[in-house]
């Protein structure tokens, strides 16, 4: 299979340009954005940097975002986190709370430096797992005036609780000791397994938000040649960093402004709901799409809330 846009699961906006960037993380990682720019513009532009969702890549969800952001008037620059995509980090297809919340700062440091660019008006969006850490570098990184999440999961919760907190102590342990033994066998074998994206071929009974993820990441809709998800998934051994350090420790002391997207419908909502109830402020807001799946907020351009995000990126970033 072959992705529907020359290696982009969308089509570029005829009002848009779209450049390949490059710059570093504070680890000294190489990281690589698509740059998406008005076809016209006067004076300095408001940026926004855009990531997720989780074990998806820039020519996904986030290129989607920051080619419609870019029409509406905004730099925007879609990127590949560390060990990901284009992106730079030995080892391949990686995970890491720390670093890929280290990655939108990163993304603000490149945009802030650039000309056409008012370092005093810059914001983030992040989709899937990309809302989790883009949130958690809310908390950390004051240069961030306003942050949307969109359809967010909190990777770290789910990998340690399990979806709806199902996991207890004991299925912790055991999955620790399974995700040990591998990491000997990959360093026994000088390589590491990977864990499987999307299956093609989906089991019976598989629950509905499988179902989507196999319509999004293994038809023409949102394939990509690089994608993760589209093809053979994270490293084994990936979850071992989310499984032991929490993200969103501090999200309550986030002064700036942030918008939570999701939908009603779905199965991870709860996410979405869960974080907006410990922020603080009232430059806070919750958005519930009525009807909307997990993924219609990936793609689905009469669903997602567009106007909206213009809106509050506009109102915030003056």
């Amino acid at each position: 299979m072959k992705s529907a846009y020359n290696g982009y699961s969308f089509k570029l906006s005829d009002h848009v340009t779209r450049t390949k960037v490059q710059f570093h993380n504070r680890y000294g990682i190489e990281l690589v954005g698509d740059l998406y720019l008005p076809a016209h513009y006067e004076g300095k532009l408001s940026a926004l940097a855009v990531a997720g969702p989780f074990g998806a890549v820039k020519e996904q969800a986030a290129g989607l975002y920051a080619d419609e952001m870019a029409s509406r008037g905004f730099a925007a620059m879609a990127f590949d986190p560390s060990f990901v995509g284009e992106s730079g980090g030995t080892v391949r297809n990686v995970a890491s709370p720390d670093i890929n919340t280290e990655d939108f700062s990163a993304a603000v440091d490149f945009l802030s430096t650039l000309d056409f660019v008012d370092a005093d008006k810059i914001g983030i969006i992040g989709i899937c797992g990309f809302g989790g850490m883009a949130l958690n570098a809310a908390a950390m990184d004051t240069r961030i005036k306003a942050t949307v999440t969109s359809t967010m999961y909190d990777m770290t919760r789910v990998t340690a609780r399990g979806y709806f907190d199902s996991m207890d102590a004991d299925a912790r342990y055991a999955m620790r000791q399974s995700l040990n033994a591998q990491r000997t066998a990959d360093y026994q074998n000088g390589t590491y397994a990977r864990a499987g994206g999307v299956p093609a071929e989906l089991p019976n009974g598989v629950p509905f938000f499988v179902k989507d993820y196999h319509d999004y990441y293994k038809t023409e809709r949102g394939y990509t040649e690089r994608s993760l998800n589209s093809n053979e998934g994270w490293n084994t051994t990936s979850p071992l960093s989310l499984l032991n350090m929490p993200i969103l420790q501090y999200s309550d002391e986030i002064r700036s402004a942030v918008l939570v997207i999701h939908g009603e419908k779905a199965h991870s909502v709860y996410f979405s709901r869960d974080a907006f109830a410990k922020l603080t402020g009232d430059n806070k807001e919750l958005m519930i799409i009525p009807g909307a799946v997990h993924i219609d907020l990936y793609d689905r351009k009469d669903i997602i809330p567009f106007d909206k995000i213009e809106s509050f990126m506009k109102e915030y970033l003056k």
